[in-house]
């Protein structure tokens, strides 16, 4: 294909995008399950297509048998629990798609579903593959060489549209089958195959209240296929709106401003957060756009979000229906008391009915009841809020009832939204394969769930420290008063795990515009660990007001504004927390040359004494960690403090690093490392310990606490 024939066929689309690069598909040469990943990263790379983790895709090729050197039929299908925006060769599986039809003979039907996929591993081509998802036999009893199942807005819309088979053939004509909702499984693929025998010749299937199948010859001629389908969905909805005029109903609540709906977000997570964690600590995720607000402020919410959502993959990731607050947009959030008062009794309804809807649909096999709490929440006038386990499972939760907003939105311009019933959705929601899916994600790490905020976190001990809580499994928020080198660090982070705020510990203000980026980010705060810092060694009469005054302000005074305003949205939460304080060693015992720097110090580990004693009923731990002589990747090192201290001991700055190590009683050299494991320990270990010291110097005799 010619490159310009490449860009006609780009101009062509208006509502998918385009994104197949014929030299990177040149690239591959003629390696089909290579052009199979290819096709399905680029098609998992349009949210509109498909979301993260749903759908999938697959190709057929001819291999050699291992045992009879014969040619064979392998098809290669993406694996249960992968996402094909991401798909690698790790994440899809091989099977004799010979074996797979085979299946056939042995099926005894709909109640045979659960046996059927433990014989996918019959079938197993590939030693290397990952598990087959419910999915593969979908795939597997259609002929074609390459086969997308796809997500899109637009044809679930279709889908989940009153008469939607009538609407397929309106769009497609006779180009595309249709086949009622059904669970996915053995005998979905069996409808699927019977459609293709009873209408050769189509391009693809509608799945009612679910989703879209195309195919091609090609992974091109797929690729093409699948966006053309798209487009015309795409379009026939844009149509279908412009005759319509209003969208769900018009209007009926005005946006707030965006500032004003990011203070009310703000002031409001705490609380939810907390509602939403009665059961297991939650993460949280904010959106106010354009699709979400139009929406929410919508004549029709009241109607469409009690229904729930269509699609499987939705409402597996958001539950069923979302929780209305009733809440006015002008509501005061200032008084936390008398908003929680308001918002509980919504909470305990919600958690009731889904209760209701468990007893009410459950078998004699259901797996007991999970979280009751809603994963979405919506404020009209403000935004959607959602909460999860991770802060990529809570975004992605709000990508996906995004996504069912668009459906909600095309399907109610073709005729009227239809949403599963509530038995077919517990079916899936509560299915036994998907328990057996839960149940074999991994251990969470010990701070998952949790938020930290690390001040001085731009490089150094705080960027160590961020590092560790990061690595055990907590989301971090880097805080600093250099941009440059907080951009920097958040950039060794992996998407969903970090965010930074610029802030001076010195400004009560830019402390809580910290917190502020904190709640929205992640919905709440866990953990603090102060250490921003700077050391200033000068003889007593060689200190200045000025080096005594910003010693105070950033160690004593910037620690006393961090837990007052911590300890504020701590009492939102109710989930308790930690507050850690990096001070020194010098602030337990005296040393030449330090007296600012010592007494601030020393101020510090006592203020952690008074808060921890303060902040117990609030179950906030407060403690110290004392760092001593971290030379090796420390900021404070660099430039004066080395000198005074090197000048005090009568040494060159070279020889600091030894001279300090050889001065602990294990003659250790002191890493930021070391530090960020102290404070670990406090955080992810020692959870009954509050008011306490952890001294990390190697051993200093002098400095023992006891």
């Amino acid at each position: 294909m010619t490159n310009t024939m490449m860009k006609e066929i780009t101009k062509t689309f208006k509502y998918v995008d385009y994104l197949w690069d014929e030299e990177k598909a040149l690239s591959l040469g003629d390696n089909q399950v290579e052009l199979f990943l290819y096709r399905s990263n680029i098609l998992g790379a349009d949210l509109r297509i498909t979301n993260y983790g749903g759908g999938n895709t697959s190709c057929k090729t001819i291999e050699k048998d291992p045992l009879t050197n014969e040619d064979v039929e392998v098809m290669w299908v993406k694996g249960s629990g992968g996402d094909i925006g991401t798909l690698k060769r790790s994440g899809i599986a091989g099977l004799y798609t010979e074996r797979l039809r085979d299946l056939k003979n042995v099926y005894q039907g709909l109640h045979d579903e659960d046996r059927m996929v433990g014989l996918f591993n019959h079938c197993i081509y590939d030693l290397n593959s990952k598990a087959p998802s419910i999915d593969t036999p979908l795939h597997g009893l259609l002929p074609f060489a390459h086969i997308d199942h796809l997500h899109p807005d637009a044809l679930i819309a279709v889908a989940a549209a009153k008469d939607s088979e009538q609407v397929t053939k309106e769009i497609w004509g006779d180009t595309m089958g249709w086949v009622p909702w059904q669970k996915p499984g053995f005998d979905l693929g069996l409808q699927l195959e019977k459609c293709l025998a009873d209408n050769p010749g189509i391009r693809g299937i509608v799945l009612g209240s679910h989703g879209l199948f195309t195919w091609g010859n090609t992974s091109y001629e797929s690729y093409m296929n699948s966006l053309e389908v798209i487009e015309m969905a795409s379009e026939y909805i844009e149509n279908k709106l412009k005759e319509q005029g209003e969208v769900f109903g018009g209007q009926k609540v005005e946006s707030l401003p965006q500032e004003e709906r990011l203070e009310k977000a703000a002031q409001l997570m705490p609380l939810l957060r907390g509602l939403c964690s009665s059961e297991n600590r939650m993460i949280g995720h904010f959106s106010d756009t354009d699709v979400v607000m139009q929406y929410i402020n919508s004549n029709d919410l009241e109607r469409l979000a009690p229904m729930g959502t269509s699609c499987p993959d939705h409402f597996l990731r958001t539950k069923i229906q979302p929780l209305v607050l009733s809440l006015d947009k002008n509501e005061d959030l200032s008084d936390s008391d008398a908003v929680l008062a308001k918002l509980e009794p919504a909470f305990e309804a919600y958690r009731q009915e889904y209760v209701d809807y468990y007893n009410t649909c459950k078998k004699d096999n259901s797996p007991g009841i999970r979280d009751a709490n809603p994963v979405i929440i919506i404020y009209p006038g403000v935004g959607m809020f959602s909460f999860a386990k991770n802060k990529q499972t809570t975004r992605v939760a709000s990508e996906f009832y995004i996504n069912a907003i668009n459906v909600m939105r095309g399907a109610e311009a073709i005729t009227e939204y239809t949403s599963l019933p509530r038995q077919e959705a517990f079916d899936i929601e509560y299915w036994l394969l998907e328990e057996a899916k839960l149940q074999r994600m991994p251990k969470e790490k010990p701070l998952s769930r949790k938020v930290a905020l690390v001040t001085g976190a731009g490089g150094g001990i705080g960027k160590a420290i961020a590092d560790k809580l990061a690595a055990e499994g907590a989301n971090v928020v880097l805080t600093d008063i250099n941009e440059d080198a907080l951009v920097e660090a958040n950039g060794t982070y992996a998407r969903d795990v970090s965010t930074y705020a610029l802030c001076d510990v010195t400004n009560t203000g830019s402390i809580a515009g910290a917190y502020k980026k904190a709640i929205l980010e992640f919905g709440g705060v866990d953990m603090i660990v102060h250490s921003a810092g700077l050391a200033i060694s000068k003889p007593l009469t060689d200190t200045t007001d000025k080096d005594w005054n910003i010693l105070q302000s950033i160690l004593v005074k910037g620690q006393f504004d961090l837990a007052k305003q911590f300890a504020l949205i701590v009492r939102k939460q109710g989930l308790g927390g930690d507050y850690i304080a990096i001070a020194s060693k010098n602030g337990l015992v005296a040393g030449p040359n330090n007296v600012a720097y010592g007494t601030a110090k020393a101020a510090q580990q006592h203020m952690v004494r008074l808060l921890a004693a303060e902040l117990a009923k609030d179950k906030v731990r407060v403690n110290t960690v004392n760092p001593d002589g971290v030379i090796v990747g420390s900021k404070i090192w660099e430039g004066a403090w080395a000198e005074g201290r090197a000048k005090a001991n009568g040494i060159t700055v070279e020889e600091l690093p030894a001279f300090y190590a050889k001065r602990n009683l294990l003659n250790e050299i002191i890493t930021p490392d070391d530090i960020a494991n102290g404070v670990f320990s406090l955080v992810g270990i020692l959870d009954k310990s509050t008011g306490n010291i952890i001294n990390v110097d190697g051993g200093m005799a002098n400095a023992f606490v006891r």
